[in-house]
């Protein structure tokens, strides 16, 4: 059964306010702490004023505070629902005959709403702003961006065969690799050589490697201040695998994935974000879930303090389950659908469970 519109648009109300709450704090939080670092660093680079951090932080912030939101909303769902109870309003739409189902009817439309609105809204525009943050950060303190903890691999073919290929970083965004190791194979697979480089910098049709120490099984190595190798990859589609999943928008990462495919690049991780951006408004909703089966005690049988602290563990074993099975999609070892959605529908299930067990017995 379906709440009434006036009561529904209260609640609704107040899930919107403390989810706002909690949310511009930690907004407000993450910006400072990154300004004051940004200002720390900015001592060692030219150029740099504090007006221009204060513009670097404001466009880097809203890419970190993304990651809270799920938390923001279980925290201001469950802020929401101890005040109500508090304020004895729960108390009263109970014994007006009004189920824990009914009035969290309110806080589960505004948690696909935020969800949608993160997904098609905010997101696009905190990846852009990161965009334009990881460019001003590049000029201004002259930074190797690396893409992961185990470093950027390509793969390519061409007309010499194919070549595997590792560099530590990548140089803002530009198709410059630093500290490469590529190893070469010939059209049958069999292993040619193994070139170590300072720097490579890919042009069309060709790599340019400087400063390369080549090895090879039968002969010494060999040093070159210039080596090339032959590529079939494309400057642009390079580039644009060296920009972090989450930077990308939402409504480019379908296409981002299809010219990585086409290239012959990896694309796991960007479609592991895709399928955490959808699996995103399901995750809000079972946050709702999980706010509620620990904030609806009464007020007045107190242990509110272990309500409170059993959210927060929740809260952190959620966020514990979703990091590693983000961490198990980006390695490949389950599917990046899998990954992504897991963490939502038990959190959904588990939430729901345990709201039945309190209202139903």
């Amino acid at each position: 059964m379906l709440l009434g519109v006036t009561l529904g648009s209260y609640f609704s109300r107040q899930f919107l306010k403390t989810i706002f709450v909690v949310f511009g704090t930690v907004f407000a939080l993450v910006y400072t702490l990154d300004f004051v670092e940004l200002m720390r660093r900015a001592g060692d680079a030219e150029g740099a004023t504090a007006g221009m951090m204060a513009t670097l932080a404001l466009f880097r912030t809203p890419a970190v505070a993304e990651q809270v939101m799920p938390f923001a909303v279980l925290f201001g769902s469950m802020a929401a629902l101890l005040q109500l109870s508090r304020k004895l309003e729960l108390v009263v739409a109970r014994a007006a005959g009004i189920s824990a189902w009914q009035f969290l009817q309110p806080g589960l439309f505004v948690a696909l709403a935020l969800g949608v609105f993160s997904i098609t809204v905010y997101n696009p525009v905190s990846a852009h702003l990161k965009q334009r943050a990881s460019n001003i950060e590049a000029k201004i303190f002259a930074k190797a961006t690396q893409i992961s903890g185990k470093g950027i691999w390509i793969r390519q073919k061409s007309q010499d065969g194919q070549a595997i290929i590792r560099a530590e970083a990548a140089i803002g965004e530009s198709a410059t690799l630093t500290g490469v190791t590529i190893f070469t194979f010939d059209e049958k697979g069999t292993f040619e050589q193994r070139i170590e480089a300072r720097e490579a910098v890919l042009h069309e049709g060709f790599w340019e490697i400087k400063d390369a120490r080549v090895l090879t099984e039968n002969d010494q190595p060999q040093t070159f201040k210039r080596f090339v190798i032959a590529s079939n990859l494309v400057p642009s589609q390079v580039k644009q695998s060296f920009v972090a999943p989450d930077s990308v928008p939402f409504w480019d990462l379908n296409d981002s994935i299809a010219r990585m495919d086409r290239a012959g690049l990896d694309s796991t991780r960007y479609r592991l974000q895709h399928d955490v951006l959808l699996a995103r408004p399901l995750l809000f909703i079972a946050m709702v879930f999980v706010a509620a089966s620990v904030s609806l005690r009464f007020f007045r049988f107190g242990g509110v303090a272990m309500m409170v602290l059993g959210g927060v563990a929740a809260g952190f074993v959620l966020y514990v389950a979703t990091e590693l099975m983000s961490e198990l999609g980006a390695s490949g070892l389950i599917s990046t659908m899998v990954a992504a959605w897991f963490p939502a529908v038990v959190g959904s299930l588990l939430g729901t469970l345990a709201l039945l067990y309190q209202e139903d017995g």
